[in-house]
């Protein structure tokens, strides 16, 4: 049921009121032509939980000016001005943390004690850890260059920054991407997804009520074609952020060119998951499974099970065993491993790769069915031939390929024969043997006998076609900024102000 307060219209979900309007200028404000989309849950997608204003051009053009006037005395505060707005929004989002976890499960089924206890909190994490980051480390000693002159680097913001998220962790996502923005000194105009727009609503008033000033971050929904597409290839546009599939951000890249507008992407990945055969099994085969987490709808996941023929049959008995042990179900469930995918669309695109998979002649070891609802097995493919396309396409949903291999050799040319290259995880008891195929498998993170593991302060993205350029620590601020170099000649200053 939906109210009208002075915040604008809001519904329940769960208990929890969240805006169902666009967030433009510290306005709750209804698209311009007064269009709205539907919002269901996965969970049971006969139930409603929202109509949500459906933004387009006309509201994006508002959003974006907003953002511009706004942006030279979010600028003007620097670093240390930010830090503290920021702040304030970390610890407001803390205190949100159960209100989120209830309506993200509800708007996308995921997991609720995950989302409670570890991925939203991370929101919280993200934005503190920028704003600190952007105080006590960005800045670089200077250098003197050999004819006396002092060499320093300086981060200054880039403007206004366009930011859209996916729906798998949609939250979480979004602040991995404003934070850094704010941070730097960029106002934003954020496109919440459009399956699961209900937790980028609540971080526009979690903003409010920390006090960024009006039009430092604005929020409009919609579709990718009528609200993105304006947004990303806006003329007045400094920086896009975007966070999706390879075929989305080629049309997204060809927008922001025609304005030569820096873009990073992170994209999808069909990662190899090698064990070799002096890895401990038994924990290969524990992460094995848990890449069927969150329905695999995880763009990192390791869907390619590459293990060494010698170890095949004693992997396969302990992943057997551990995939027995998931409980797929109600994402409210404590005991539930997994929900449901995210829309019929998912359902169906997953249907459609496994029916491609058994007519091109790949072996179905278990799964394959779909369990009523939106709710679909682990499911698992062996003997799939080489040119099948379930060994290059992600599905993006519960279903994984298991590839044998003789040595290291072939384990790394199976790994690099996909477009991809965002993560791989490799099991292995040797640390040079592990080093050796890290180094030569094509992609932006690995993980050595661990999985999900994530420094702030380091490097994120991938190659190929998982996307282009870096975030995290200094690596956002490259992007978010304009980096400029400055070069003194000191000697001709007066000495009191050098």
């Amino acid at each position: 049921m939906s109210t009208q307060t002075a915040g604008g219209a809001r519904v329940d979900v769960d208990g929890v009121p969240v805006a169902t309007e666009h967030y433009i200028d510290a306005h709750r404000v209804p698209s311009i032509d007064g269009a709205t989309f539907e919002v269901r849950s996965p969970i049971d997608w006969d139930a409603k939980l929202a109509d949500v204003a459906a933004g387009g051009k006309a509201d994006v053009d508002a959003a974006v000016a907003a953002a511009r006037r706004a942006f030279p005395a979010w600028a003007a505060l620097g670093p240390r001005g930010r830090q503290a707005v920021l702040r304030r929004l970390a610890d407001a989002i803390e205190a949100a943390v159960g209100d989120l976890a209830k309506v993200e499960t509800l708007d996308n089924g995921s997991l609720y004690e995950a989302m409670r206890l570890r991925v939203l909190p991370r929101g919280a994490a993200n934005i503190r850890f920028f704003a600190d980051f952007a105080v006590e480390r960005l800045d670089e000693p200077h250098r003197t260059l050999p004819n006396g002159e002092r060499n320093s680097v300086r981060h200054d913001p880039a403007g206004v920054a366009a930011v859209s998220t996916p729906w798998n962790a949609p939250f979480m996502l979004a602040t991995w991407r404003i934070g850094p923005a704010l941070a730097a000194g960029d106002t934003v105009v954020f496109k919440p997804p459009e399956w699961a727009p209900l937790t980028g609503s609540m971080l526009a008033d979690l903003a409010d009520e920390a006090g960024l000033p009006p039009g430092v971050l604005n929020v409009v929904q919609g579709s990718g074609a009528q609200a993105g597409a304006p947004l990303t290839g806006h003329p007045d546009v400094d920086r896009v952020a975007f966070t999706g599939s390879p075929a989305t951000a080629r049309t997204v890249a060809r927008d922001a060119m025609a304005h030569l507008t820096p873009v990073s992407f992170e994209l999808g990945g069909k990662s190899p998951f090698v064990v070799l055969d002096d890895a401990d099994l038994d924990a290969a085969a524990a992460t094995a499974a848990y890449q069927y987490d969150n329905s695999g709808q995880v763009c990192l996941a390791g869907t390619r099970l590459l293990v060494q023929r010698s170890v095949l049959e004693p992997f396969l008995d302990r992943f057997r065993a551990r995939v027995r042990d998931i409980v797929v179900g109600d994402p409210r469930e404590t005991r539930t491993s997994y929900g449901p995918l995210i829309h019929p669309v998912a359902l169906e695109r997953v249907q459609r790769h496994v029916a491609r998979a058994l007519q091109q002649g790949a072996t179905l070891e278990f799964g394959g069915e779909p369990l009523g609802g939106l709710y679909y097995p682990p499911t698992l493919f062996t003997a799939v031939p080489d040119h099948a396309d379930l060994l290059r396409n992600e599905v993006f949903g519960p279903v994984l390929a298991l590839q044998p291999f003789a040595d290291d050799e072939e384990a790394i040319a199976i790994a690099n024969a996909t477009d991809y290259g965002l993560a791989a995880t490799i099991y292995s008891g040797s640390p040079q043997r592990a080093r050796h195929l890290a180094a030569r498998i094509s992609a932006g993170t690995v993980w050595v006998n661990c999985f999900y593991v994530r420094d702030l302060e380091t490097p994120f993205g991938g190659t190929r076609d998982s996307g282009i350029g870096r975030e995290g620590g200094r690596h956002s601020f490259d992007f978010y900024c304009d980096v400029k170099t400055l070069v003194e000649r000191t000697a001709l200053y007066d000495e009191d102000s050098r």
